[in-house]
């Protein structure tokens, strides 16, 4: 047998092993688990011992056949063997197949797991089919290489379906329905399509050379006689919502997320992020909801995606408010410089998608993080930012922008009612000398010495010609109202800045509208 990753002196199972084939080059020979009151296991049992072990075999009993080297034929006189009468399906209690070689096809179609389903380092050279399996139990697959086209489910399992360390060389479809699937390091050589149920996704380090969907099913799956594959684990679970939690590592230039909750999902570390496609409804984090207080001030966070891993930062802050989520399992020492290029990155996947809504919380996310980044921004590019945030949220929040606006605008009347109008309207004088033998008339007209303002100045008449002065202003327009000296530079500085807020607001509404 053709065992994988074997060396000139192999390591010994450590299981008692049959040892059929055994030569001086391989010692070891066939590593397959010993049969029961047997020297050979079940490949090698004389054909009346392998007839007489399957006959004592009932469905529910416990198997071990690790590094058993299986066909096609032995395989499906195993499972006949564990076939339930009463629904004619395969049924095994705690199955063991770690490092064991299935030569065939390997149909397990159909088979109930009770227990514990184990394929650890197995390899499957033909095509793989686990239609309509139901796992009670755990269900792994680690570092399990499958050589030719795989299609794992649709199966249920109780527990966790892990893959981790698998090698697909094929294209394959998984189909799970579980609690929590875990594909770390998994290496996928062709097409995939994950379809999943209730699951908690680790995709952590996976290698993706070909295009690999990983999707939420909204509906059970469906058996290949129309009937909807049974899921009494999960009855009562209000949702069958998919969660993915970790994409560390993980080259995404040929991944495809849809209906996905990314609420926990780790993203820093990943390659290629800006082309990741999202498709469906795929759900991130919020920020804390309510108003907050940091000693004295109030603090509300403007409603927006997140990314977990900035929701465990700010929670690491001192005087942190509540409400922010610490649990983000092996988000590790993940501060604003590592977050900026993530949300950079997925601000590029989310406007390539033409999600422009989408892409405005990211870039909201991307100045957040080099407003509070020290190390990568100069205090010089901070303050800039900090002010960009006051005054209008990036670009992106009008409100903020607008009532700054009226904010000064109701500074500026104030002011000139205070100190910018004279105390009345000059009046203009015409003066002029007639020549004694008539002729041409010559008039000098001038107006009265502005005069500062004294007594009442709060009045409706002062306030309606500061307010249209403002208004001209706003629009940097002279309004040609007398002002006093003082008036003269609280309209200059009013034409500096309120066209600027003006400005803001109206690139935040563009912004809004247009993403």
């Amino acid at each position: 047998m053709a065992r994988p990753n074997s060396t000139p002196f192999p390591s010994r199972p450590y299981w008692p092993f049959c040892g059929h084939g055994a030569t001086q080059e391989d010692p070891i020979g066939c590593d397959g688990i010993l049969v029961f009151d047997h020297t050979a296991c079940l490949a090698h049992l004389a054909d009346a011992d392998r007839d007489a072990y399957l006959a004592g075999l009932t469905p529910g009993a416990d198997i071990d056949h690790s590094g058993t080297p299986f066909t096609d034929r032995l395989l499906g006189a195993l499972l006949d063997a564990l076939r339930d009468p009463a629904t004619g399906r395969p049924c095994v209690r705690d199955a063991r197949f770690d490092a064991a070689t299935f030569q065939g096809d390997a149909w397990f179609d159909g088979a109930t797991f009770e227990g514990m389903a184990e394929f650890m380092g197995a390899i499957f050279r033909g095509d793989v089919s686990f239609w309509g399996a139901t796992f009670q139990g755990d269900a792994r697959f680690e570092q399990v290489g499958f050589e030719r086209v795989a299609s794992l489910g649709p199966l249920v399992c109780t527990g966790r379906v892990s893959l981790s360390g698998a090698v697909f060389q094929g294209p394959v479809d998984l189909w799970f329905a579980a609690r929590r699937l875990e594909c770390r390091r998994t290496r996928w050589s062709s097409t995939a399509e994950v379809r999943l149920r209730y699951a908690t996704v680790d995709f952590a380090h996976a290698v993706f050379e070909y295009p690999l969907t990983i999707a939420a099913e909204p509906v059970p799956f469906v058996l290949p006689d129309g009937q909807p594959v049974p899921e009494p684990t999960f009855a009562g679970t209000p949702d069958a919502a998919v969660r993915l939690i970790s994409l560390r590592e993980v080259d995404a230039a040929h991944l495809v997320l849809a209906d996905v909750d990314l609420s926990e999902c780790l993203f820093a570390g990943t390659v290629h992020l800006d082309q990741l496609r999202l498709e469906g409804t795929c759900s991130f984090n919020a920020v804390p909801s309510r108003t907050h207080w940091r000693r004295w001030r109030p603090i509300r966070f403007t409603q927006r995606r997140t990314l977990a891993e900035e929701h465990h930062w700010r929670a690491s802050q001192p005087e942190a408010v509540r409400g922010w989520n610490t649990a983000a399992f092996g988000a590790g020492r993940v501060g604003p410089a590592q977050l900026a290029p993530v949300y950079r990155a997925l601000r590029k996947a989310f406007e390539d998608g033409k999600n422009e809504p989408g892409a405005a919380d990211f870039y909201y996310g991307e100045m957040e993080m080099r407003r509070h980044d020290r190390t990568g921004t100069n205090r010089a590019e901070r303050s800039l930012l900090h002010g960009y945030w006051m005054l209008s949220g990036y670009g992106l929040r009008a409100s903020r922008a607008l009532g700054w606006l009226a904010a000064a605008m109701l500074i500026t009347v104030l002011l000139l009612m205070a100190f910018g109008l004279p105390q009345n309207d000059p009046k203009q004088e015409a003066t002029g000398t007639v020549p004694p033998r008539g002729g041409k008339v010559t008039f000098e007209i001038d107006k009265d010495d502005l005069r500062n303002p004294t007594g009442n100045r709060l009045t409706g008449k002062r306030f309606e010609k500061a307010l249209n002065a403002t208004l001209n202003s706003v629009v940097f327009r002279s309004s040609g109202q007398d002002l006093t000296t003082a008036g003269t530079y609280i309209e200059m500085t009013s034409r500096a800045i309120e066209p600027v807020l003006l400005g803001l607001a109206v690139l935040a509404v563009r912004n809004r509208v247009k993403r």
